[in-house]
């Protein structure tokens, strides 16, 4: 039984992939656990790799450096991909407050752990960790290890940055819960009104696609082809279906308008008041639901990855009569459809025509979901090698004793976002279904979380014997708590945000995805999502920016 024992306690590669396994599936096993309805999920990986580590196994340290390196890049590189859209799109004037309020929690946190190092001595490793572990967010830890490792720091603060995290995880994670459940409690919140008001009073974001009946009233537009309506407007609409003499038709851009006809239009929010002006009030007519209309409407996937490197307007398939495509949804985000979008693979396009002519339409899109199961991987891995040349660009700035690096947290982050949005036209199909962006991500983060836990536990001792540890938990709940009330209540009186907005605010802000459960419970819908969604990229990048300066900054 001897070789048995060696195969867990002697480095090698099996004994590697033997530690790993066990760390990562009793973690996980203990991460469905809830405690008060709330789960730690993957941070009991971290646990478990502390308790390994603090036992005394050990792995090979260039292995265990490459896995943490390694999963750290696919953890932050497939949330790139996943929010990239969405963070384009909050960065648009409308979402400019809630962005602002989601930094200011950011800045306000890095500067109480600024002043704790400063007041109580701690090293700069240690309250980064602390920092890192109030706010939930292990991709920071990856960046300020990344800046130790730059700055050839080693030693016992490097060992307990780790520590440090591990310890204040838990409390961040109820201290953020506990902050949003004592703001309802400041606000005197009823959960049914608050829903109720959220419903009253929020409104449509401009660019956002909306449908309405128009009955044509201008009698300047009588005899004159829909094209007329088009020159008038000069923005991206759609008609996509006509009533016109009893008849329900999808119209072209010469269709000629009569007195009365009925226009079903799909337009940016923005556009309703203009178009009443210009074509008439509203109708009380459904062309939609008209059970004498023998037009179909169909949510069609685009799959055919040789018609998304051209402008929609060119795309020869799509030039024939009898169909209108009426809204095109990318990453949970609606556009009305038009000539100069490039399509991307796994973009929802509404289809609105005959059943003959959705077929072909459909064809012509590729509308097959199975081609989607299969990701180009070559893409991806092109841009993680942008991403690591993008981190590792050395940054000089006056005063800092190296130059700053994105470094393999941010580099690949930014990389990703930037391929979701503009990767087609580089010929760089980034696409993955959410199910395997999903099993990728949870792939990395379980590799990270397992290695900064295996090489961290032989100092956990030390921490508590020291009595630094109590210390370290007060300042992590102040870090914690302190930001987050601060903006929840400049949110709620100044600038007029509804409880449940600033819930997802706050979680999204501390990138924490169990307050963002606890929120949307209370709210019995997502409203919380939709702010949590807006700020959480812009944070996540500023956590790891800010993570790194620190070290940076205080080691100097």
């Amino acid at each position: 039984m001897n070789w048995f024992t060696q195969l867990f306690l002697q480095e090698s590669i099996a004994q590697t992939v033997i530690v790993y396994g066990l760390v990562i599936a009793i973690g996980t096993w203990l991460g469905r656990i809830k405690l008060f309805g709330i789960s730690l999920g993957v941070t009991w990986i971290l646990f478990m790799g502390l308790l390994f580590s603090y036992l005394g196994i050990t792995i090979n340290k260039e292995l265990e450096h490459f896995l943490k390196e390694f999963g750290l890049i696919l953890f932050v590189y497939c949330i790139g991909l996943q929010v990239g859209p969405g963070f384009f799109s909050s960065l648009k004037k409308n979402a400019l407050a809630t962005n602002i309020l989601a930094a200011s929690v950011v800045i306000l946190g890095i500067g109480i752990t600024i002043g704790y190092h400063f007041l109580t001595k701690t090293p700069a490793p240690i309250m980064t960790g602390i920092m890192s572990g109030s706010v939930t967010n292990t991709p920071g830890l990856g960046a300020a290890q990344t800046a130790l490792s730059d700055l050839h720091i080693s030693g016992n603060s490097n060992s307990l940055i780790t520590v440090a995290y591990a310890l204040l995880y838990p409390f961040g994670v109820f201290g953020i819960i506990f902050s949003i459940i004592l703001l309802k409690w400041i606000f005197r919140v009823n959960v049914d009104e608050e829903i109720e008001k959220f419903n009253k009073t929020v409104t449509l974001n401009a660019d956002t696609p909306v449908s309405v009946h128009l009955r044509l009233e201008n009698k300047q537009l009588d005899g004159e082809p829909i094209r007329s309506v088009f020159d008038l407007v000069k923005e991206h609409i759609v008609i996509s279906r006509l009533l016109q003499q009893g008849n329900i038709i999808t119209p072209s851009p010469d269709t000629i308008l009569h007195m009365n006809d009925v226009l079903l239009i799909v337009a940016p929010q923005r556009c309703l008041s203009q178009l009443k002006i210009i074509i008439g009030s509203v109708s009380d007519a459904n062309l939609k639901e008209n059970p004498n209309s023998e037009l179909v409407s169909r949510i069609v996937v685009v799959t055919r990855s040789e018609i998304t490197h051209k402008r929609l307007g060119d795309i020869k398939e799509l030039h024939e009569p009898g169909f209108t495509l009426t809204r095109l949804s990318r990453a949970g985000i609606e556009m009305v459809p038009h000539g100069d979008i490039i399509l991307q693979l796994g973009d929802n396009i509404k289809v609105v025509g005959t059943k003959e002519i959705v077929k072909k339409v459909s064809d012509a899109l590729g509308n097959s979901l199975k081609r989607l199961e299969v990701p180009d991987l070559a893409p991806i891995f092109i841009g993680i090698v942008l991403g690591a040349i993008l981190g590792s660009i050395p940054l000089s700035f006056p005063n800092m004793p190296v130059p700053v690096k994105i470094g393999l947290a941010g580099g690949p982050l930014i990389v990703a976002l930037l391929l979701s949005k503009f990767g087609n036209r580089l010929y760089l199909n980034n696409y993955t279904t959410n199910s395997a962006n999903l099993m990728v991500r949870e792939m990395g983060i379980t590799l990270f979380l397992a290695s900064v836990g295996l090489s961290s536990g032989h100092s956990l001792g030390e921490a508590f014997k020291s009595g630094d540890a109590w210390m370290w938990v007060g300042m992590g709940i102040t870090i914690t708590m302190v930001p987050l009330l601060l903006v929840g209540i400049i949110a709620k009186y100044v600038f007029k945000k509804t409880y449940f907005e600033i819930c997802g605010l706050l979680a999204g802000a501390s990138t924490d995805p169990p307050a963002l459960a606890f929120s949307m419970q209370m709210a019995k819908g997502d409203i919380p999502s939709l702010t949590y969604a807006t700020v959480y990229p812009l944070t996540m990048i500023l956590r790891i920016l800010g993570a790194q300066l620190l070290i940076l900054l205080l080691s100097s």
